[in-house]
C-alpha cells in the first residue's frame, strides 16, 4: 500500500467519440457542484458541430456530493469563503490534472489540442488547473464560475491560454460580480480574456452563452 500522498484518486465519466473515430482535439467538460458527468456530456453534440473531430470526456468529480447524494463534488462547499474555496480547488487539482494527462495520452494528443469547458465549480477547477500546467492548452470556456485565489495569478500562472467566461446576470448561486472580478484579475495578469453576461439567465448555460461558446471553440482551432 502506497501512502495516501502518492496515490491520486482516479476519476471517470461519460464520453463521446469523434464522428470519424480519430480525435484531433480533446474537450474535457468539468461539471458543477452536485452534478455529474452526464450533466455536461449533453453539451457534446452541440460543441461537436464546431469541433467534429473532437473527443469529449466529462468526468465525475472525486467525491459524492454532501448536499446531493446522487451527484458529485470536486470539493465541499459547506464553507464558501475565499480561503475555503482556494483550499478546495487546490486539493482537487491533482485529480483533474491526472485525468487530463491520461486522456491526452489515450488519444495521442498534446495540450495544444485540449480545451477545458467548466460550469460553476467546474469553472473554478478549470481555471486553477489549466493556468498551472507547464504546457499551454488551447483554451478555457467557463460558465457561471469564479476565479479562486486571484492574488496567486502573478506568482503561479505558468501558461496563458485564451479564456471566455460567461455568466447570467440573474445568477443566485454565484452572483455575476464573480465574473467581473475574475475578468479584472485575469486581464490585469495579462491574460487574453473575453466575457459575456447572459441577460435574464440564472445559474445555468443560456442559449446565447452556448452559441458564443461554440463560436469561441470553433475559432480556437
Amino acid at each position: 500500500w502506497g501512502s495516501r500522498s502518492m496515490t491520486v484518486v482516479k476519476i471517470d465519466g461519460p464520453r463521446q467519440a469523434p464522428a470519424d473515430g480519430t480525435a484531433k482535439q480533446l474537450v474535457i467538460l468539468v461539471h458543477g457542484y452536485g452534478a455529474d458527468g452526464n450533466d455536461l456530456i449533453g453539451l457534446a453534440p452541440y460543441l461537436a458541430r464546431v469541433l467534429p473531430n473532437a473527443a469529449f470526456a466529462a468526468p465525475n468529480g472525486p467525491e459524492r456530493c454532501d448536499m446531493s447524494p446522487m451527484g458529485y463534488q470536486w470539493f465541499p462547499i459547506s464553507q464558501f469563503d475565499s480561503s475555503s474555496r482556494l483550499t478546495g480547488v487546490q486539493s482537487a487539482a491533482p485529480i483533474l490534472d491526472q485525468f487530463i494527462d491520461e486522456e491526452l495520452a489515450s488519444h495521442g494528443l498534446s495540450e495544444e489540442n485540449l480545451v477545458l469547458v467548466g460550469f460553476s465549480q467546474g469553472t473554478m477547477m478549470s481555471l486553477h488547473v489549466a493556468l498551472r500546467r507547464e504546457r499551454q492548452i488551447a483554451g478555457i470556456l467557463g460558465y457561471s464560475g469564479l476565479l479562486a485565489g486571484p492574488e496567486l495569478l502573478a506568482e503561479q500562472a505558468i501558461s496563458k491560454p485564451p479564456i471566455l467566461l460567461i455568466h447570467g446576470d440573474m445568477d443566485e448561486m454565484l452572483p455575476v460580480q464573480n465574473l467581473h472580478e475574475a475578468v479584472a484579475a485575469l486581464g490585469g495578469a495579462g491574460f487574453d480574456v473575453q466575457w459575456h453576461v447572459s441577460p435574464g439567465a440564472g445559474h445555468t448555460i443560456a442559449q446565447d452563452g452556448l452559441e458564443l461558446g461554440m463560436d469561441f471553440l470553433g475559432q480556437l482551432f
